[in-house]
């Protein structure tokens, strides 16, 4: 286990700079996103690495490493709406940088929680489960934003924002650490 947070730290860290660098170049345009909009944002970066898989070629110059990163950055800017709401005011990126570390830390506990009870199971699934995984978890937010956030029994959006972003993070571990 502890191998495992060591590698989610190390591929949190390369999230969080591409994350960074990002709102170095567009600021945090993303304040204007509705939770919604995200969540097809993250359907369109899993579909292309679910497409990459299945045809075993890509035309775009952005790999599927690139994408899990993607996926991971934009569950976590999901949290952040969640929990401020949709702005087309931005804020300053130091605020955004806290919530970011802050949404990715309950990413970690979460993981750690479930590790246990699963005893990193996850290791031995396929890169496409993790993708396939990701997809279901779009379908089930998609569903869940059209009831408009009511469930009976089942998790919410967020939930399903820290399920994505740990499937991603596992990928990441796994391409990273070989």
């Amino acid at each position: 286990m502890d191998q495992t947070i060591q590698q989610y730290q190390q591929v949190m860290a390369v999230c969080r700079e591409v994350f960074k660098n990002k709102m170095k170049d567009y600021g945090t345009a993303w304040r204007i996103l509705r939770p919604e909009s995200i969540t097809d944002q993250i359907y369109i970066k899993a579909r292309r690495i679910r497409s990459i898989e299945d045809k075993g070629v890509m035309k775009v110059d952005e790999d599927p490493r690139d994408e899990f990163i993607g996926i991971v950055n934009y569950s976590i800017i999901g949290l952040i709406q969640l929990g401020l709401g949709t702005s087309e005011d931005e804020i300053d990126p130091d605020s955004a940088i806290q919530l970011y570390n802050q949404y990715f830390q309950k990413a970690l506990e979460l993981m750690q929680a479930k590790n246990h009870d699963y005893e990193e199971a996850w290791r031995s699934m396929r890169i496409s489960s993790y993708t396939d995984l990701i997809l279901m978890k779009i379908k089930r937010t998609k569903q869940i934003e059209d009831n408009k956030g009511k469930t009976l029994v089942s998790e919410g959006v967020d939930a399903n924002y820290l399920d994505m972003v740990n499937y991603a993070m596992f990928a990441l571990i796994k391409t990273d650490f070989k």
